[in-house]
């Protein structure tokens, strides 16, 4: 974007107003060239940090982030489950930039705690339907063919509390119950290959070796397709929270099918046999009925900044709007923003080409002149699905959902660039 793409008509371009702005603070990089600015002592002066030699490379054998980060963290709800075992956290998505989650950053949710097993005492059965029942321990699964995808995994509850109004004010408790990490695996195909399926089967049930098993079907033609059964994201092993040492990856589809700490794969006839336990989080509908089977996450969005926990500090000028766009049902093909709740859209830029099921980030450039605005971004995938406002959504569904959310979200800016969850009248 040029600098006259950015100047309003009896306004200043971003440079311009960049270059102002360090006259304002006695900026060096003008402050030599005007004279009579008085210089800044940050620059001009030696400091602490450079008065002598800091730590060396074996202070933190495990890298960590720096102290002044140190606000970046998953946080709790603590009013929103009975027992912290069976509970979750949120990724501070609004502190993040790009599309990759830190492990460490990316949301947890538990049916009975984290639990710690070892690779020695790892063991995966493929039963049921197959020419072969087999067991794998970890280091067989290791000689087999591996692949890397960039993959986002959204819990099927996030902006959950937001069905009825406005209510968690912070894009990590809105929109936080969700990752986009680089899984590395087996693809379990190849698995399913070895052990040999029958023609009848055609579903999984999958298990996991904690004491919830959180057991789960999934029909064969998605197993033969996309899914992983993964041991690394981001280059490392899974954290224990994330299902050390392997875990399965569904791309697309909501959280609960991604089975941490994979113990089982039973191939069965039907999701009948399978105990119907396909979806445990299904959609309440105004007449009585529940939409059952809503595995594929629908294409969403949310601005990360600003966002209430992440105001604008700066006053009037240049501001970079900011957010996140998924689909689980193909890559995002765009991203529109409005300033003014609705009533007009500007094209965001993404960040770069989409990739189907994974985060996408994008950006929105603008001029703000300090006045409020209402901030809402509506993401589009390639099938040509536009996300929907909550209050298309709730004619649909009415008010007694708590899962599947993808109505656009609305922040409140005021003058004074504090930001604000809100809701908007239909």
């Amino acid at each position: 974007m040029s600098d006259d793409d950015l100047r309003q008509e009896g306004g200043t371009s971003r440079r311009d107003f960049l270059r102002t702005a360090g006259l304002a603070a006695g900026g060096a990089v003008v402050g030599a060239a005007a004279g009579a600015q008085e210089a800044d002592p940050l620059i001009t002066e030696v400091q602490e940090w450079a008065s002598a030699t800091g730590e060396g490379v074996d202070a933190t054998p495990y890298g960590m982030p720096i102290r002044f980060e140190s606000d970046v963290v998953r946080r709790t709800v603590s009013w929103l489950t009975a027992d912290p075992i069976s509970s979750i956290n949120f990724t501070p998505i609004h502190a993040l930039d790009g599309t990759i989650t830190p492990q460490g950053c990316a949301f947890e949710r538990h049916h009975s705690g984290a639990i710690e097993l070892s690779k020695d005492n790892y063991r995966l059965m493929i039963t049921g339907l197959v020419d072969r029942p087999l067991v794998f321990t970890f280091d067989d699964l290791m000689r087999f063919p591996r692949e890397n995808h960039v993959y986002f995994c959204e819990c099927a509850a996030n902006s959950g509390m937001e069905w009825a109004g406005a209510q968690l004010n912070g894009a990590q408790f809105t929109h936080g119950m969700i990752h986009n990490m680089e899984y590395s695996g087996v693809p379990l195909r190849i698995l399913l290959e070895e052990a040999g399926v029958k023609p009848e089967g055609q579903w999984i049930f999958v298990e996991g070796a904690d004491a919830s098993s959180n057991g789960r079907s999934i029909p064969m033609e998605k197993a033969m397709d996309d899914v992983l059964v993964a041991f690394t994201a981001n280059g490392e092993a899974l954290r224990k929270e994330h299902g050390y040492p392997v875990r399965l990856v569904v791309p697309g589809w909501e959280g609960n099918m991604w089975v941490k700490w994979l113990r089982r794969i039973g191939v069965t006839h039907s999701a009948v046999e399978a105990r119907e336990e396909t979806s445990k989080y299904t959609d309440l509908m105004p007449d009585g009925r529940a939409r059952k089977w809503t595995w594929a996450m629908d294409a969403k969005s949310v601005i990360t900044s600003p966002s209430p926990q992440m105001p604008i500090r700066h006053g009037a000028g240049p501001l970079v709007l900011t957010g996140l766009a998924w689909s689980g049902r193909g890559a995002i093909e765009r991203v529109d923003v409005s300033l003014d709740g609705g009533v007009n859209w500007q094209t965001a830029r993404l960040a770069a080409p989409a990739q189907k099921f994974a985060l996408t980030r994008f950006y929105l450039d603008i001029e703000w002149d300090g006045r409020p605005m209402l901030l809402q971004s509506r993401a589009i995938d390639e099938t040509g699905y536009v996300q929907p406002t909550k209050h298309q959504l709730r004619a649909i569904r009415g008010l007694n959902s708590v899962y599947h959310n993808n109505g656009i979200q609305t922040w409140a800016v005021y003058e004074n660039g504090a930001v604000e969850n809100v809701e908007l009248d239909a």
